[in-house]
């Protein structure tokens, strides 16, 4: 068997008017998150892990015309959720994230991977920081608006 990395990415993906795409998990129901996932390799770079699990869960080319995917440098080291840390090596309780922002046209097709989500929507940012099962993830779709210095209308 071979174990997961604890080194993930978490991808904010946007249109210009800071809507943002979430996706419930196969299981359990009701998780609402952004895209997220594991480096294949240990020295799989970090930008290549976030255009790789964009398009396995979205289907979106994240280097493709009109998207431009951005490293916030920012990284969060959580504990792994016990429910899951059979994937991982014996021991591994802890996981590394690095998160990046991925600006799309409005309008971009989704088609998700059944075998991890369910469904996928798109809110306005605040709407769906309020929407994600995981603190971090809110966290970084609440940066969003300074990730691109603007200010967020009242």
């Amino acid at each position: 068997m071979s174990f997961k990395i604890p080194e993930s990415v978490l991808v904010v993906v946007y249109t210009p008017a800071l809507d943002v795409l979430l996706l419930e998990r196969a299981e359990p129901a009701g998780f609402w998150q952004s895209v997220t996932g594991s480096k294949d390799t240990p020295d799989e770079p970090w930008a290549a892990t976030a255009a790789r699990e964009v398009a396995e869960e979205t289907g979106i080319d994240a280097l493709g015309p009109g998207c431009h995917l951005v490293d916030w440098g920012l990284e969060n080291v959580y504990e792994i959720y016990p429910r899951w840390r059979h994937r991982y090596a014996p021991g591994v309780t802890h996981n590394r994230e690095r998160v990046f922002g991925l600006c799309v046209p409005v309008g971009t097709p989704v088609r998700i991977a059944p075998r991890e989500h369910r469904a996928w929507r798109w809110l306005p940012w605040r709407e769906a920081a309020d929407a994600c099962f995981s603190p971090s993830n809110a966290e970084a779709v609440l940066q969003l608006p300074q990730q691109l210095g603007v200010t967020p209308a009242a």
